[in-house]
């Protein structure tokens, strides 16, 4: 027993010595010499930058792994080579975008078409300063009427090469601010942050991993840039409003398509829908803090035209017949605030209705559950207040139901009742008698939740007129209905987190929790049409795969094929909490049934893996591993197996 322990004891010591890396990296896998020897990582930070009398442009990049130790840019005294490109530009005095000094000319193939585009300077070279630390020297030049007193910008990316260690390719980005007359740098391109982006896309990073973070994309995507194979821009603001909106720009609703050519070819966003709630016209999931909301007080044509496609500002088509030759006006109806919602000005003009300032809220709570044992009615005594803590009538709701399921191992499914018809105790408190019993073979914790919604219309009798549904967070209570103790449902996911990229995750007009979703979505639920299953873990996986998946996944009457996750789809602790990822799952979950096969029942721990890993391939190697008696995944896949779960799916 004593050895176990030590055993044990040592291999949480070895785990711990990690240091900088986490689960999710393969360094962390990796025998402590490789680690040591190799230090996986790269860190490449511009120190200094400096633009000459003759327009010289250098600057001084230091090159580390992740503990700060140098590395050699060659490979040759410490291993990987890393390789490093850099751009240059200038935040003009009155433009809110850059321009860069380091361009190239693009030209489509077959059409011949040209387009000059910010790029990385060609052609530099390297001075070795010290260990680590290296001068770069631009082949390009600074024009000679250069304004030195503006903000410059230099960036640089790179990637560090381990895939002989087996330790893939890591990458760095760094902008580096600085004003060649000297002083300190007061203005910057600064609008929207890498963290707001990196609430969905976690590692916001593109054109094969090099480029990364908001700072490094803005200074090649600016007006600057143009796509000779479709002619569109590649400015930010205009090409993230576009991408974003995708299935929603009147363009594409009209028929056309929005495309870019991007490394690996045309790249189609016309079926992109934003996954934050009210769409791209909730500005604020993106425009957030005091920055960001920069675009209050400065509309252009240009993004505002991004999104509303269909105006014509040479002609005024679209914009109530008023033609704008230029930006200067703009600003003169669209103010940054007005007296309300759905007036003219910038955040009134995109407010979603059920964001409306005109919402009181509507807040639920369960007081107690009376009769809450198998085979009787149980009687719901629950609340309805609003944000003032005034009570709510439950003649002003729309919607209000109760929700029994059970048991909370594993749902069986779930039974409702219209609480609307509940009596009243006093001033918002009200007591409901549910409709259906407890089974009278029920055992273990069971579960009542509630849920319900205004229905409300703003600007009513007016041209503003529109419908906004003010819609309760649901609200449950666990309870045990035989004589064993109440034990909640495993937590799995967060709401939370779901909500950092969904905003306000809402489903069936009420359903805004996972917890509420997993009550209907069990194992039994499959989708009439398409024979596919609905349970929960395999349709969010699936959801989520969409266009990685090997064959369409249709529910509820969507194909839900086109879906692209901003995220790491890899990172499973991107929405698992508690380590619910791991195997083996907890005994008691029932086979998940999916009639379109190929296996018409799956094992709990199968349906996880295959919701991912679809191909009959990874089918048949479930049912190999399957027994009678259960699964044996986490023989192989076990958290502390050489295939562990976190393990196989490290970057």
């Amino acid at each position: 027993m004593g050895k176990r322990f030590a055993v044990c004891f040592l291999f949480v010591l070895a785990a711990e010595k990690k240091g900088p890396y986490l689960p999710s990296q393969k360094a962390f896998y990796a025998d402590e010499r490789t680690i040591n020897f190799v230090r996986p990582g790269l860190t490449a930070r511009i120190t200094a930058a400096v633009i000459a009398a003759d327009g010289t442009i250098s600057a001084d990049v230091r090159l580390t792994d992740p503990r700060g130790l140098p590395l050699d840019r060659e490979g040759i005294t410490t291993p990987g080579s890393v390789a490093l490109s850099f751009v240059a530009t200038v935040l003009p005095a009155n433009a809110g975008h850059y321009t860069s000094y380091t361009t190239r000319i693009r030209t489509a193939a077959g059409t011949g078409r040209q387009a000059v585009q910010a790029a990385a300077d060609a052609g530099g070279r390297f001075t070795k300063l010290d260990e680590g630390l290296y001068r770069y020297t631009f082949q390009t030049k600074a024009p000679a009427n250069a304004d030195r007193t503006a903000t410059h910008s230099i960036g640089v990316y790179g990637n560090r090469n381990l895939a002989e260690f087996d330790l893939g390719i890591h990458y760095s980005s760094n902008v580096f601010n600085f004003v060649p007359a000297g002083g300190a740098v007061v203005r910057k391109h600064d609008i929207i942050r890498t963290e707001t982006c990196n609430s969905c896309h976690e590692d916001l990073n593109f054109h094969g991993g090099s480029r990364r973070g908001m700072e490094m994309c803005v200074l090649c995507h600016q007006p600057q840039s143009t796509d000779p194979v479709t002619g569109n821009t590649l400015d930010m603001g205009v090409m993230s409003h576009k991408i974003h909106s995708g299935s929603a720009l009147p363009s594409v609703k009209a028929g056309g398509k929005y495309q870019l050519n991007g490394f690996g070819g045309i790249v189609d966003y016309s079926a992109i829908k934003f996954s934050a709630s009210g769409g791209t016209s909730n500005c604020a999931v993106c425009h957030k803090d005091a920055v960001s909301t920069a675009h209050l007080s400065n509309p252009t044509r240009a993004a505002c035209g991004s999104c509303h496609d269909d105006i014509n500002f040479a002609t005024g088509t679209g914009h109530r017949d008023l033609p704008q030759a230029n930006d200067n006006n703009c600003s003169r109806c669209h103010i940054p605030q007005g007296d309300g919602d759905y007036d003219a000005s910038v955040s009134g003009a995109h407010v979603v209705p059920n964001f409306s300032s005109f919402l009181k809220g509507v807040k639920l709570g369960i007081v107690r559950v009376d009769d809450a044992v198998a085979g009787k009615q149980p009687v719901v005594t629950f609340s309805i207040r609003n944000n003032a803590d005034q009570p709510v009538a439950l003649s002003t709701m729309d919607r209000l139901n109760v929700y029994l399921s059970g048991p909370a191992t594993d749902h069986l499914g779930a039974v409702s009742g219209d609480a609307r018809r509940a009596e009243t105790v006093n001033d918002g408190t009200y007591r409901f008698l549910f409709p259906s019993a407890i089974p009278a073979d029920a055992k273990g914790t069971y579960r009542i939740s509630l849920t319900g919604r205004q229905r409300l219309q703003l600007n009513p009798g007016t041209a503003k007129q529109r419908q906004a549904d003010d819609i309760a967070t649901s609200v449950e209570t666990f309870f045990a209905v035989d004589n064993s103790r109440a034990v909640a449902r495993r937590r799995i996911v967060d709401t939370a987190k779901c909500n950092s990229c969904h905003v306000r995750l809402t489903f069936h007009g009420t359903q805004n929790t996972v917890e509420q979703c997993a009550m209907c979505h069990n194992a039994d639920l499959v989708d009439a049409d398409s024979k596919q299953s609905g349970q929960f873990t395999a349709m969010i996986h699936r959801i989520h795969s969409g266009k990685e998946l090997g064959e369409p996944y249709v529910l509820g009457g969507a194909d839900w094929s086109h879906v692209a996750y901003p995220g790491v789809r890899s990172n499973c602790v991107g929405c698992h909490i508690n380590n619910s990822q791991q195997l083996p799952l907890p005994r008691g979950l029932r086979d998940v049934r999916e009639p379109a096969g190929p296996l018409e029942l799956r094992k709990p721990e199968a349906n996880a893996c295959l919701s991912c890993h679809s191909s009959i391939a990874a089918a048949a190697h479930a049912q190999v591993n399957t027994a009678p008696i259960g699964e044996s995944c986490s023989v192989c896949h076990g958290r502390n197996s050489e295939f562990s779960v976190d393990r196989v799916h490290a970057r």
